[in-house]
């Protein structure tokens, strides 16, 4: 009889430490979920929740035990459940408040994701912390075995902890999502907290604020939508989002980013992922998307199918290019999120009925299980082509670099097949990619590396091909459409790379891609830095404060110089009629593009400048940046010649210095390829008139008008019927 009484003396105080020992493991998985929209999923957030969460509770635990000695335990406990209630509600609105805070866009990449979590949800785990030990007085309070029952409260803590751990994990997240457990959460401890003192007046204003709050911040409705956002309950209605989705793996999104073309983009958590014109899938959108398709395309010339495999699904871009182009060819993609394939069918062009075989599990074990299978004698695919597309710049999923993986992926690897990863390191660094480097080549013969022409101290995109007999990629690369934004890494710049990671080479026992990522993600730190100021900025500028705008600029070029931030300083310094400002800005644009790792072609800037330079009647300084911007041009044209933009603008160039004939020749080349820009039919017309060949701008402002009017562009046909009669007045 003794031991039924202790049993139900333990059952509620045990019930409650379950309860909120469940909530605060349901808690911390949700916190990793909820804050990877802003911060992505990597070592930092997941290292920062869990510290933080244990901060929390260490801290409750500790003032629980103090509150406990002063406080009558049931309507201590009802006040705790009550303000722990309002807590998971601050955690919805702080989140998307603090996402957005540009001051801790300021430090550092680990300090910022540590202040972020600290600041939404250190508080409510400390008030979860509280209760255990209250519980633990309310039972002892009861005559209980002192020893017995501080056993039973932590067995019942740990039970919940383990209950809500599964739970999260396994299945509310996915089936619920993270917004809709908080809320959940929410409203359960409202409802502890009144069976604990059913007759405390407040808690039940607390429920009549919580429906309220709830029904704007689930409810679909518009003005639910319009009234959740008002009070951060929700993030602003953005009519460009086509599809949302939360797995157990990620944030899942697709946005339309324009009507016409459609053109939409995927995102899963704070990365974009695909890219896809829905109408043209041969158009590629991405650099590293481009290179696959250029070395497929030159080795699979002569197949009319072939064998491929992708790890890595996301929008399944590159999949759907490789089944238009080469019909019949067998292709897998191993995508370990069935959610990542279900939103490409919904909202990204995948069809339900593909060819395409889609795998749904770790890379890792599918190539294992391959194996398994050869080694018992069984036929498996050897692939010509594989492609990894499973990397981004804050988690790499460790076990798919290692040289054990490599070594699996050449056992499944055609004799004469490619293996092609991309990947996203800083060539300045370059800790991952030399790493990359030296384990391909304990494993394949030949190891190239591609990459774009950017800065040698940005984060950029590297494309990684291995294979066991040589490849001629200079080759491939020349007849690459964009062959001159193409930058293949030559012996000695690779030499550098592996010397640069200390001849690191990635297993199974030792693989610290986090470590060696941490200068990719400070980078990165620092460029969402840039473009949260520059769209505070165009902010500013569109609501006519420029000085303010100005301001935000000037700040922006001193924390990460770039030439997209210089000649947005420039328009604004103009537009405000600050020409001397203008002047300075430009120089040290130039200066900053001159540098050698900067690497770009700065053209268009010295044309810009060289324009400035005339309107302010300094006219030898004009023609030396003319003259710059005509080499920059054509140093541009030699690699990319039908660059309609590098031809426009040389035409131009060479018309301020009086070469006309090689100017008007140009002009006509780029009004040729793209007649529906306006101010190119100007432009020629303005060099007949320098010229002083009347009747020549008169017949092509005649071609002009003609063609303006029957595109129905009334307003510009007008224009330069305007020109048209100045000119006939002349003659």
């Amino acid at each position: 009889m003794k031991k039924s009484k202790g049993f139900f003396a333990i059952l509620i105080p045990g019930a409650t430490v379950f309860f909120s020992s469940a909530c605060i493991m349901v808690l911390e998985l949700v916190a990793g979920r909820l804050i990877a929209k802003h911060l992505g999923s990597s070592i930092y957030t997941w290292t920062s929740v869990i510290g933080v969460v244990l901060a929390g509770i260490t801290i409750g635990n500790y003032l629980g035990g103090r509150i406990a000695d002063r406080f009558p335990a049931r309507k201590t406990l009802a006040v705790l459940f009550g303000i722990s209630s309002i807590a998971c509600v601050t955690v919805i609105a702080l989140n998307n408040l603090v996402g957005n805070w540009i001051l801790l866009w300021f430090l550092s990449w680990p300090a910022r994701v540590l202040s972020h979590v600290c600041l939404v949800f250190l508080i409510p785990s400390t008030l979860l912390g509280t209760i255990s030990p209250v519980v633990a007085k309310m039972a002892l309070d009861k005559g209980l075995a002192t020893g017995r029952t501080i056993g039973s409260i932590y067995a019942w803590g740990a039970a919940g902890s383990i209950l809500g751990t599964f739970l999260a994990g396994f299945y509310l997240i996915a089936t619920m999502g993270t917004i809709a457990i908080i809320w959940t959460i929410a409203a359960v401890m409202l409802l502890m907290a009144i069976l604990y003192w059913t007759n405390f007046w407040a808690l039940y204003v607390w429920a009549a604020i919580l429906i309220a709050l709830m029904a704007v911040g689930l409810v679909p409705a518009d003005w639910a939508r319009k009234a959740g956002s008002s009070f951060a309950l929700r993030e602003l209605p953005n009519p460009s989002i086509l599809y949302e989705d939360e797995s157990q793996y990620c944030y899942i999104m697709v946005k339309r980013a324009s009507e016409k073309p459609d053109t939409r983009t995927f995102h899963q958590d704070k990365l974009l992922h695909s890219e896809i014109v829905m109408d043209d899938i041969n158009n590629l959108q991405y650099f590293y998307t481009r290179i696959y398709a250029d070395i497929t395309e030159d080795l699979g010339r002569n197949k009319n199918k072939f064998s491929a495999m992708a790890i890595g699904g996301g929008g399944y871009v590159f999949p759907r290019y490789l089944e238009k182009n080469w019909p019949g060819s067998h292709i897998d993609v191993v995508e370990i999120d069935p959610a990542v394939t279900k939103a490409a069918i919904q909202a990204f062009g995948l069809k339900k009925d593909t060819p395409i075989n889609t795998i749904t599990m770790d890379a890792r074990n599918y190539v294992e299980q391959l194996l398994e299978r050869k080694y018992r004698g069984l036929d498996i695919p050897r692939y010509d082509f594989i492609y990894g597309d499973a990397f981004n710049d804050y988690s790499v999923p460790y076990q798919l670099v290692t040289k054990e993986f490599n070594d699996k992926i050449a056992q499944i690897l055609s004799d004469d097949g490619v293996y092609l990863v991309n990947l996203i390191d800083i060539f300045d660094s370059g800790l991952f990619l030399g790493s990359i480097i030296n384990t391909f080549q304990k494993i394949f013969s030949n190891v190239y590396i591609i990459s774009e022409i950017t800065p040698l101290d940005k984060r950029q995109t590297f494309v990684v091909i291995a294979s066991k007999k040589e490849i001629n990629i200079e080759s491939i690369i020349r007849k690459s459409s964009h062959s001159s934004n193409i930058w293949y890494l030559n012996n000695e710049e690779i030499s550098s790379l592996k010397q640069k990671s200390r001849g690191l080479i990635l297993t199974d026992d030792y693989v610290p891609v986090e470590t060696l990522l941490a200068p990719v993600v400070r980078d990165y730190a620092v460029y969402s830095v840039l473009v949260q100021c520059r769209d505070l900025a165009q902010k500013l500028r569109r609501q006519g404060k420029i000085d303010e705008s100005i301001a935000v600029y000037e700040e922006i070029v001193k924390i990460m110089p770039s030439l997209l931030i210089y000649q947005d300083l420039v328009e604004s310094q103009i537009q405000q009629g600050r020409l001397n400002d203008a002047v300075r800005t430009f120089q040290q644009a130039i200066q900053y593009g001159e540098k050698p790792q900067v690497r770009y072609n700065i053209a268009n800037i010295h044309l810009d400048f060289a324009l400035l330079l005339k309107q302010l009647n300094r006219p030898e300084e004009a023609k030396v940046h003319f003259y710059k911007a005509i080499d920059g041009f054509r140093k541009e044209l030699s690699r990319s010649p039908e660059s309609i933009k590098a031809v426009f603008k040389i035409g131009i160039a060479l018309a301020e210095v009086g070469k006309l004939s090689e100017a008007i020749d140009y002009l006509k080349q780029a009004l040729k390829k793209d007649p529906a820009d306006m101010l190119k039919h100007v432009m020629l017309a303005q060099a007949f008139i320098t010229q002083k060949n009347l009747d020549l701008a008169a017949k092509q402002l005649h071609e002009s008008i003609q063609f303006m009017s029957q595109q129905g562009r009334k307003n510009d046909a007008e224009t330069l019927q305007k020109i048209l009669e100045s000119i006939e007045s002349k003659k």
